[in-house]
Parts: structure tokens; sequence; C-alpha cells
């Protein structure tokens, strides 16, 4: 091939693997949001882990964006 084959499940694939895994790291992080407020955290590292959970909700609506794309006709 010449470089300019595009293989559409392969990517497919790779996005998917990125998504189940940005969903993995949320679904932790959300656990340990929830562990910190019951031992009292301090707020600012409340606010970093929430700040971060912001980030990857963000990364994953991106990433399911690419994956199956809202064409509006």
């Amino acid at each position: 091939m010449d470089g300019t084959h595009f293989d559409f499940d392969e990517t497919t694939r790779q996005l998917q693997a990125r998504l189940d895994q940005l969903e993995a790291e949320h679904r932790l992080l959300d656990e340990q949001v929830t562990a910190q407020q019951l031992a009292g955290a301090d707020m600012i590292t409340l606010q970093r882990m929430k700040r971060e959970k912001l980030r990857l909700k963000d990364e994953i609506s991106r990433v399911r964006g690419l994956i199956r794309p809202d064409i509006i006709a």
C-alpha cells in the first residue's frame, strides 16, 4: 500500500479502546472523589480531582463524536 490507505475498522477499534480507557479512568476518579468527600478531604484536592473528571468527560465526548459523528441532514 502507498500509505494513503485508511483502515476504518482499525481506526474505529483504536478509538473504541481509547474511549473504554477514558471511561474507566472517569469511573475510577469518580469513586476516588466520593471517597475523598466522605473522608473530608480538603477542597483544593477535590477541586483538582473534579477538574480532571471534567477534562476526561470532554475527551470522552470528543472521542465518541469521532466514532459516531452527529450528522445533521
